[in-house]
């Protein structure tokens, strides 16, 4: 008995689940992994993983929560990790210092008020270079089982009950089940919902992207801002918010500055990965945007390099797809529910859908193995027990990554406009919804999904 199991897109989460059936070491799956790419591209950003993440990563590998260590950067100093992620009123200037300063018997005038903070759990909301991470758990991958420059042109079922993937070089290949792990422009959902219209939108939002030299930003902005700088923090204000945290091992200060747009993308100009050429655009725009905010957001911001990385954000919300799987072929990752960044969970919801799959992909297998099921049967019921258990959560996250920036962004209650502007407390009221919010994405429980999962499954028989 062999069940083929064939998986397109070999970014971050079809390498995960790639490597987590391969990790079952079944004598039964045969795994092949068919990338478009002619290799493996060095793009990305920064993405973050969260406790329920990184026990998702230990059930398909311990090996990968090494990966995740080698190309962490710890938030806060290293020897005194900070597990903490921090928001603040990056608009209104008050007198003295925030709780950091305080602690260290500094008193900067002109800085924001009170911090808020989360507490994320043991190790924190864990940072890394998305192109990094992906090139450490390539090194897990054995040989043969990516294939590069195969981008699926079209599936079909054959009489056979095998699926036969056409690639676009001409080459087929006979399979029993089709995961479409190919990003937010997934060429596997266009097929699985040839008459439906699920391509990503616009969300009205550009993202500007830079670096800057920890040593530099901390000599521009004085050293009493240390612990801030090397901390993950979120400046909330009007009709914008900016994000810092450190990378590199410390040495680099990542800055994404979010503000809105009334413009209209068309996603034709959206690239995943993000393109080598991305958008560069002036400065001085994006000071204007914040000339009104706190000394330490503007002076933050100057620091930039003259010309920024512009991204435009896309996302699913306004038409995701009805259902994550159809017979034997099934989404995961962006493919299923691609969201905008403000909750940091896009890769973390993801990992999550990884692991679903392989414990349906199991059960399946157990079922077959024992002459319960035929192969087909027990797939379908596999694909549809992971699509139950994973889209309420992840469509769930996908629509309030698009609204908590409304949070973020003191548009989600009285007091917007000019009115916000002038109101001192509206930090304190929009943390309740933020905190609602972000911890409903932290707190996943890994143990109770894969029972949810096993349970479908079952009882389906």
């Amino acid at each position: 008995m062999t069940i083929e199991i064939a998986i397109i897109g070999s970014g971050l989460i079809g390498t995960l689940l790639a490597l987590g059936l391969l990790h079952r070491d079944s004598p039964h799956f045969h795994i092949q992994v068919y990338e478009q790419a002619a290799c493996h591209r060095e793009l990305g950003a920064g993405i973050g993983f969260t406790r329920a993440a990184r026990h998702c990563m230990m059930r398909l590998d311990p090996r990968l929560d090494e990966c995740l260590r080698r190309v962490a950067t710890d938030n806060g100093e290293p020897e005194a990790p900070d597990y903490n992620m921090r928001f603040v009123d990056g608009y209104h200037t008050y007198v003295g210092g925030d709780e950091a300063d305080e602690a260290e018997g500094n008193q900067p005038v002109g800085i924001e008020g009170k911090v808020y903070k989360l507490y994320a759990g043991p190790r924190g909301f864990e940072g890394c270079h998305r192109a990094q991470f992906l090139a450490e758990i390539m090194k897990l991958m054995p040989d043969g089982v990516v294939q590069f420059g195969k981008r699926l042109e079209r599936y079909e079922y054959m009489t056979s009950g095998r699926i036969q993937l056409v690639f676009e070089d001409g080459t087929e290949r006979e399979v029993d089940c089709v995961i479409g792990c190919d990003g937010i422009k997934s060429r596997v959902r266009e097929l699985l919902f040839p008459e439906g219209d699920y391509r990503p939108r616009y969300a009205h939002q550009l993202a500007y992207r830079g670096l800057i030299p920890m040593e530099r930003a901390m000599a521009h902005l004085g050293r009493h801002h240390r612990r801030r700088l090397l901390l993950q923090h979120m400046h909330c204000g009007p009709h914008a918010h900016v994000l810092h945290f450190p990378v590199a091992h410390q040495h680099l200060l990542n800055v994404v500055a979010f503000v809105p747009d009334p413009k209209d993308w068309d996603a034709s100009a959206f690239t995943d990965p993000p393109s080598p050429n991305p958008t560069l655009t002036p400065k001085t725009h994006l000071l204007t945007h914040f000339q009104n905010w706190t000394p330490f957001v503007r002076t933050l911001l100057a620091l930039l390099p003259t010309e920024l990385t512009q991204w435009p954000i896309f996302d699913l919300y306004e038409n995701p797809p009805p259902t994550y799987a159809i017979a034997r072929v099934c989404l995961a990752g962006d493919a299923a529910h691609a969201a905008s960044p403000h909750h940091g969970a896009g890769a973390g919801v993801g990992v999550e859908d990884a692991l679903a799959l392989v414990t349906a992909l199991e059960c399946a297998e157990t079922a077959i193995a024992r002459g319960k099921r035929a192969t087909t049967t027990a797939l379908e019921g596999a694909l549809r027990a992971y699509s139950a258990v994973r889209y309420p959560r992840s469509q769930w996250v996908m629509r309030s990554s698009r609204e908590v920036c409304r949070a973020y962004e003191w548009e989600m209650f009285e007091g917007e406009g000019e009115e916000a502007e002038e109101d001192t407390g509206m930090m304190a009221r929009v943390m309740e919804e933020i905190r609602r919010r972000t911890m409903k994405v932290w707190e996943c429980d890994v143990e109770e999904m894969i029972g949810e999962v096993q349970g479908l499954f079952w009882r389906g028989m």
